[in-house]
């Protein structure tokens, strides 16, 4: 085991956000990737919107991901409490150091951090009053990821606010500086605070851990940065809608980190195998959702049949179109024809949906475009007799006596094809045909043929 510790320490506000998953899935491939440890701390302080069903929301989407930490709230650990909220002896302690070299003072009800350097006094337009400033050495921070970044610090800054609370900066610094931090994996948003986290830092006669400023991500379309409110950006939203995590994590890891090869596709091993901070972005990541969803259906495709059937038949249960009366016999059956064309298990009850319940909606555009190409209700009843006489309805009797038919007429059999899938379907696309209507069986196909005519 390495002595790598990084962490992730998000405030539990009842959701669950892409950008934060990244961060979580990033500092946890790291500590994975060098044999070192993965530490979930909470950021509490926050009494009204820090609840306990947002935190549960917090570690129910972490460990769906499957990102599991060493130390943390349920896993213990000899560097906690792990609450921000119960850490407040720790804060004091600290403050008292700073308090005993010189480097806090308290005004206007808090307390300050005090930078060292020449001081002098400037007018400020924005506060339209003289302000105390400080020539302070600049900060150098050497980042994984976006190299050499200089900033300088021109004021003193509150670590206590009057009510009491520590603020961002201090418990921030303390806390990594008490859990041993080595590496602060974090979004690009927080690089503008890292002047002020390295003076603390050195005040406490620490090393500052080696940052690594993540990029951040964009939403999928338009500028700006992706938030809870933007179309795709919460993590549970995709566990409700039937994604796999495998292929939400593979995603996520993408935003911002690339594996050098042109591959999307990876393995969680491949993965951890692969990542470290040359590998990571300087430029921002756009989301986008149709190649999460594609992504997804890859992940869909390679499952066993057994393995699908177990994930969807819930799903199709919930809809209503799937009781204990259907057998997994039939079930296995259907979702043989649909696996290869699922994009997410969610859409299995519109992709699927009419192999269960012969009420089902009519593609109106595919109707449409069908009905300019002849009458289809012609095509049916020219084809209803040739599917009567068949003594088997397997998928290759259906063909060649469609093949035979079409023959006699001077056509091709796919000619058919469309007006069929219609009318035992509704859709303009689907399955494989012949597939499709052995597995429906002789008496429904025929019934739904009939109700078409009618």
């Amino acid at each position: 085991m390495s002595d790598v510790r990084v962490r992730f320490a998000p405030s539990p506000t009842g959701f669950f956000h892409i950008g934060s998953a990244r961060t979580a899935l990033f500092n946890w491939l790291y500590a994975r990737h060098t044999g070192g440890r993965f530490i979930l701390r909470i950021e509490d302080t926050d009494k009204q919107r820090n609840t306990e069903e947002a935190l549960r929301v917090l570690l129910s989407g972490m460990r769906w991901l499957g990102l599991d930490w060493d130390e943390g709230p349920e896993a213990g650990g000899d560097y906690g409490p792990y609450f921000q909220s119960e850490r407040q002896a720790v804060y004091d302690e600290y403050l008292e150091r700073l308090r005993a070299a010189g480097r806090c003072y308290e005004k206007d009800g808090a307390i300050w951090f005090r930078l060292e350097g020449e001081r002098y006094t400037e007018y400020d337009d924005f506060k339209k009053a003289e302000v105390e400033k400080v020539k302070a050495a600049p900060v150098i921070i050497n980042d994984a990821v976006r190299g050499r970044v200089e900033r300088s610090e021109e004021m003193d800054f509150v670590i206590v606010r009057k009510d009491g609370n520590p603020v961002f900066h201090f418990v921030n610094v303390v806390d990594d500086i008490a859990m041993g931090i080595t590496h602060v994996i974090r979004g690009e948003d927080h690089l503008s605070n890292t002047s002020k986290h390295v003076e603390l830092f050195r005040a406490f006669g620490v090393e500052p851990p080696l940052f690594a400023h993540i990029p951040l991500i964009l939403k999928e379309s338009g500028p700006g940065k992706m938030s809870k409110r933007d179309k795709g950006a919460l993590v549970e939203d995709y566990e409700t809608r039937g994604f796999l995590a495998a292929a939400v994590r593979n995603y996520i890891s993408l935003l911002g980190w690339n594996p050098k090869d042109d591959r999307e596709k990876l393995s969680i091993d491949e993965i951890v195998e692969l990542f470290d901070f040359p590998g990571i972005n300087k430029g921002n990541a756009r989301f986008d959702e149709r190649k999460l969803s594609a992504l997804n259906s890859e992940y869909l495709r390679e499952l066993d049949i057994g393995s699908f059937c177990f994930l969807a038949r819930p799903r199709l249960a919930e809809s209503g179109l799937v009781g204990e009366e259907v057998s997994e016999d039939y079930l296995q059956a259907v979702l043989t024809l649909c696996q290869p064309k699922a994009r997410s298990l969610d859409s299995l009850e519109e992709l699927c949906g009419y192999f269960f319940s012969d009420t089902f909606i009519f593609d109106e555009k595919a109707s449409a475009k069908l009905a300019k190409k002849g009458d289809p209700k012609a095509t049916i009843a020219e084809l209803l007799p040739v599917l009567e006489s068949l003594a088997s309805f397997e998928a290759e009797s259906m063909q060649a006596a469609l093949e035979k038919h079409a023959e006699m007429k001077g056509e091709k059999p796919f000619a058919f094809f469309p007006a069929l899938r219609m009318a035992v379907s509704g859709k303009g696309g689907g399955p494989d045909l012949m597939p499709l209507l052995a597995v429906l069986g002789r008496e429904r196909v025929l019934a739904r043929l009939q109700n078409y005519m009618a």
